[in-house]
C-alpha cells in the first residue's frame, strides 16, 4: 500500500470505493491531495482499490485539462527527481476536502486547473 497517504485516509478511500461498487455513493468528497513538489500536477483522490493500488479522483497534470481518472499510487510513489533522486509526489497534509468531487471538477474545468478557492467552489 502507498506510504504517501496516511493509513486512516487510505481506509476512507477504500470505504468510498466499496460504496461505489455497491451503488451507495458516487460523488464523494476528495479524501487526499497529492501534488508534484517540482511541477504543477495535482491529484484530488476519493477512492482506492487496495488490491491494485489504483486511486480514483480529479487528476490535473498541469496542462490545462483536468479530468476524472484513475491513477496508480505505486507509479506516483516511484517518480523521483532526476537529479536530486527524491520523491516528486507528496501529500498535502493540510488539505481538507469540503465539496463533492463534481464541484471540484466543474471548477477545475472552468479554471483549467484544480482550484481550492472557497469563493469559487461554493458558487459551482
Amino acid at each position: 500500500m502507498s506510504q504517501m497517504i496516511p493509513q486512516n485516509l487510505i481506509e476512507i478511500m477504500i470505504h468510498n470505493a466499496q460504496e461505489v461498487q455497491n451503488d451507495l455513493g458516487k460523488d464523494h468528497v476528495p479524501v487526499v491531495k497529492l501534488y508534484s513538489k517540482y511541477g504543477k500536477a495535482i491529484w484530488l483522490l476519493s477512492e482506492l482499490d487496495p488490491v491494485n493500488n489504483i486511486a480514483f479522483g480529479l487528476c490535473d497534470l498541469g496542462q490545462g485539462q483536468p479530468e476524472l481518472s484513475y491513477v496508480s499510487l505505486t507509479d506516483l510513489a516511484s517518480i523521483k527527481h532526476a537529479r536530486l533522486k527524491v520523491p516528486m509526489v507528496e501529500t498535502d497534509h493540510h488539505f481538507e476536502g469540503k465539496y463533492p468531487m463534481s464541484t471540484y471538477l466543474k471548477a477545475a474545468k472552468a479554471a483549467k486547473r484544480v482550484v481550492e478557492d472557497d469563493a469559487l467552489l461554493s458558487g459551482m
